[in-house]
């Protein structure tokens, strides 16, 4: 595994991240807790130093807390986040900031998500979505630097709303965060165009998540594909969406020159071509996925030619809603 700097915090993370959304049991289906700890066991047996949960995760946090209470002297970086009050994922033009994150919702889902995974504190809490319209504005602020004073957290970040990369440039310009974490991935490159450079001006630690596009990028979503009801990716991937990514796909390996069992380590590597990204966190629900994700870590850079033909491929589209 190899180690980069988290922004301006200080603190090294591993290069690959562990995204801890799909082991809890909400929006994802077939998460076994045996098998869950046993991945996240394996992570940091290979390795692993930075995990990625919310308190909007179902049990992802208590089954996160009860793995790193193990392994409380490895120097593990745990990053949690604050669901919006009023519970609007992503935050919608003209909410007011004192109905999304006001400072006693602040503290009152932080005290929660310690009591739930047992630790003392976390090393980075971020707000689950974020507007720049709230720069300047409520006491949010003041809240996260109280509780960086109590040392219940470290550092404070925000999680960039679903591919709204623009919609964080001016916090990170403001000074007052950590880090941001933020969709980054072949298809969507956006956050390359302004966000990116400025967290590297301001060396805001970048996390990247949906790397591997919710799974597109891994080459086993096919036009045929079905998820259970209940489980997001029905809807992700619902009505024709399956077949318009087989054929991106298809093209993309076709392209490169690769089999398609080859595409989820370039993807990951693609991701970390970026000089602003600090860790790219990738669901891993198994062990198998665990040493997969970790052996991209150590294979080092993408030649000039292989990212001029993964650019080339970029597909900017939302599918956080119905289809």
């Amino acid at each position: 595994m190899q180690y980069r700097q988290l922004g301006r915090t200080g603190l090294q993370v591993s290069d690959i991240g562990y995204g801890a959304w799909g082991i809890g049991g909400e929006g994802w289906i077939g998460a076994q807790d045996d098998e869950s700890l046993q991945a996240l066991e394996r992570f940091i047996e290979v390795g692993g130093t930075f995990i990625d949960t919310a308190r909007g995760y179902g049990r992802s946090e208590e089954l996160v807390g009860r793995v790193v209470r193990r392994h409380a002297d490895e120097g593990l970086v745990v990053a949690t986040k604050v669901p919006p009050k009023n519970l609007q994922w992503p935050a919608a033009a003209g909410v007011r900031v004192e109905d999304a994150f006001p400072g006693d919702h602040i503290r009152e889902s932080l005290q929660t998500s310690l009591r739930a995974s047992g630790l003392e504190a976390f090393d980075v809490l971020q707000f689950h979505v974020w507007s720049d319209e709230w720069v300047g504005r409520g006491d949010w602020l003041e809240t996260v630097q109280a509780l960086k004073q109590e040392g219940l957290i470290r550092f404070f970040g925000v999680s960039i709303n679903d591919h709204q990369p623009e919609n964080g440039v001016e916090l990170v310009r403001s000074g007052v965060i950590d880090t941001v974490q933020v969709i980054e991935n072949v298809f969507h490159q956006q956050p390359e165009e302004h966000l990116l450079p400025a967290c590297e001006q301001h060396d805001v630690g970048v996390i990247v998540r949906v790397a591997l596009d919710e799974g597109g990028l891994t080459g086993r979503v096919t036009a045929d594909t079905r998820f259970e009801p209940g489980d997001f990716r029905a809807g992700y991937f619902g009505g024709d969406r399956a077949a318009q990514l087989d054929r991106h796909v298809q093209a993309l390996v076709q392209d490169l020159g690769i089999d398609v069992d080859e595409l989820p380590d370039l993807a990951l590597r693609y991701a970390l071509a970026q000089p602003a990204v600090s860790t790219v966190i990738a669901g891993m629900r198994s062990v198998r996925n665990v040493e997969r994700n970790a052996a991209t870590s150590d294979r080092g850079p993408l030649s000039s030619e292989q990212l001029a033909t993964l650019r080339r491929h970029r597909w900017e589209r939302n599918w956080y809603t119905a289809a």
